[in-house]
């Protein structure tokens, strides 16, 4: 079967089936343009809430800080308590809890990943890491998702270049989900499902973005979004507290390299959610292997966008571009920016 045709893919993480409709590139658009927002010019801005030295709703003041910097969320979509609450059959619901923080890569206002340099990358991860480690030891947590949202398109409230940590008392659904298919792959074949999935797109080749010694970067077989890559670690390792120095080094490098790259596809700061899949801790999570998802919204331009509306609501997800066709974008983008392998 051409891959010019319409077909789906299966995802091997969810379960769920994604429909590929290469035919459709070449549709006209008459919709929405967005204006692409470029990095902003000042290292420091004073109105900033995240940058050091000022003031936050409410009225704390930052500190003078020189490197990463985490803080509990002023306005944290979870508790720490949590009233008891009525349920019946009909209308389900119970007390959810845990912590919400942010981190600040860099005390400069106008540095992204993309524009930093690998030991404040290396700073970064050790953040996770240590974070990781303090909140997975606390028995009222059960999940933390480390994400970040890159830029007005993806919803980021302030410029300043951060990410977030939500900690949370019971697993949220999509690690639910990934969590259950990998521990089934694993008891059913006796491997990792994303070590034998990451042995199959390194032999295949096609879809292999970037990678070093210990990381690889790849577009998904069964990718959603446009530009969406999926970050694993060649030793399957189950949250990012496990990770060896030198495996700290390689996680900086190919974050520092895809980053670039996203930028260099259209010349502009690429938005983009990026989140990290780690074990949960209230479950024994056979098989998990930790992993960062990137889903950039950019379809044919810095100011064209892909929607997830109309069958993606109410069907499943949907691409016109190939993640073979994206790979390829993805890798002269790196060749521009000189980060390729």
């Amino acid at each position: 079967m051409s891959q010019a045709s319409s077909h789906k893919r299966l995802n091997l993480l969810t379960g769920d089936w994604v429909l590929v409709s290469p035919h459709r590139l070449s549709r006209p658009w008459q919709g929405e343009v967005s204006d692409p927002k470029g990095a902003s010019s000042q290292t420091h801005d004073p109105s900033c809430y995240l940058c050091p030295g000022a003031p936050r709703v409410g009225g704390v003041v930052n500190p003078d800080y020189r490197g990463v910097h985490v803080f509990t969320n002023d306005f944290p979509a979870l508790l720490e308590t949590s009233p008891d609450l009525t349920s019946d059959d009909i209308f389900v619901r119970e007390p959810e809890t845990g912590l919400c923080r942010v981190i600040c890569y860099s005390p400069r206002h106008d540095a992204g990943m993309s524009a930093l340099g690998e030991e404040s990358i290396r700073a970064i991860v050790r953040a996770w890491m240590d974070q990781t480690s303090e909140l997975m030891g606390s028995r009222d947590i059960s999940a933390v998702t480390i994400f970040e949202n890159r830029g007005e398109m993806m919803g980021a409230s302030n410029p300043h270049p951060h990410g977030q940590i939500w900690a949370s008392r019971t697993v949220p659904n999509e690690l639910k989900r990934e969590t259950d298919r990998q521990t089934a792959w694993i008891r059913q074949r006796g491997r990792p499902l994303l070590s034998d999935y990451l042995d199959r797109e390194i032999e295949a080749g096609e879809r292999v973005v970037l990678s070093n010694t210990h990381f690889v970067v790849l577009t998904p077989f069964w990718a959603a979004w446009p530009f969406e890559t999926l970050l694993a670690p060649r030793r399957p390792v189950s949250d990012l507290t496990e990770l060896s120095d030198d495996e700290i080094a390689s996680l900086a490098n190919i974050l520092s390299r895809l980053t670039r790259t996203y930028d260099s596809v259209f010349n502009t700061p690429f938005p983009y959610t990026m989140g990290w899949h780690q074990r949960p801790s209230s479950t024994d999570a056979e098989g998990f292997v930790v992993h960062a998802h990137f889903y950039p919204p950019l379809l044919r331009s810095a100011s064209i966008r892909k929607f997830m509306v109309g069958f993606e609501m109410l069907g499943g997800p949907q691409r016109d571009l190939t993640a073979e066709a994206a790979c390829a974008r993805l890798r002269e983008a790196a060749a521009r920016a000189g980060v390729q392998d």
